[in-house]
């Protein structure tokens, strides 16, 4: 069964989301909604007391919620209540907010659109090329970035082929791949840009994540030769791939005089009226 993890924005707030392949639907944090409806500080003690309420009254909507791995706030992945479209558009009309009309129609314009995309491909790109126009990239770092994005799904792609299991593994491998070519892990690269919850690749400059895909697709094409057959091959691969990107980045630090790695981000640059570019 396939899933796919994503975050969606809603008014500036996040939404956690898995997307089925197989069922062809979307699956909403039961959590995060009722944040955004209730505004309420502690929405796990609102939904729990919520799903009480509910099944007192003999609603089965408690009684069919399930539960997936999504990413926390302390980044890992832990278990949480999750809901389908149908199921959520139930729960809304037990929640009194302002805000279930809109959220309502937020949702069913969320799964419009991965329909769309699941026929169309290239929607999903149009799209996230307009969501980061909106947020003042340059056009030159989003064809980068979208790019990367494929290098991404080719490396992952070479990844499961080869028996690497998504989650820590995948965090481990791209973590010795990251520390290779800049000389930090992921997470001692986000805290030198000042980065909590916000993608790293999306706060790159262009060289950043240019260096980067040199990294990710010098992996793939190593792994696609050597044929990792275990784990420990896979790491071995990974540091690889990282270290050609690695002396590509100190030697054009030593013809220019200038450090890749940069401390600035996103809303460094966004704040100066500057495109990340």
């Amino acid at each position: 069964m396939k899933k796919e993890n994503s975050i969606k924005l809603f008014e500036n707030q996040k939404v956690r989301t898995h997307w089925n392949d197989q069922e062809e639907k979307w699956y909403f944090s039961i959590i995060d909604t009722i944040q955004i409806l209730t505004e309420s500080e502690r929405p796990r003690k609102y939904w729990s007391d919520l799903k009480n309420k509910l099944k007192k009254e003999g609603s089965e909507l408690s009684e069919n919620i399930g539960r997936l791995k999504m990413l926390a706030d302390d980044g890992k992945m832990r278990q949480t209540d999750v809901a389908d479209t149908e199921q959520l558009f139930r729960l809304i009309q037990s929640v009194p907010s302002p805000k279930a009309e809109p959220f309502k129609m937020w949702i069913a314009k969320v799964a419009r659109e991965r329909i769309d995309e699941i026929e169309d491909p290239e929607l999903g790109f149009e799209r996230l090329m307009e969501t980061y126009l909106k947020k003042g990239y340059s056009k030159q770092w989003i064809n980068q970035r979208l790019k990367s994005i494929e290098v991404r799904k080719d490396l992952t792609d070479e990844w499961d082929s080869r028996g690497v299991k998504k989650g820590k593994q995948y965090a481990i491998l791209t973590n010795e791949i990251t520390k290779a070519w800049s000389g930090f892990t992921v997470g001692d690269y986000k805290k030198h840009k000042n980065l909590k919850k916000e993608n790293l690749r999306d706060n790159m400059s262009n060289l950043e994540l240019v260096l980067n895909m040199l990294a990710e697709a010098t992996t793939t094409e190593i792994s696609k030769e050597k044929k990792p057959k275990n784990f420990a091959e896979n790491k071995k691969v990974a540091k690889q791939g990282g270290t050609i990107a690695g002396n590509t980045r100190k030697q054009i630090e030593e013809k220019t005089g200038k450090k890749i790695v940069s401390k600035l981000n996103a809303k460094d640059y966004l704040d100066n009226n500057e495109k990340l570019n």
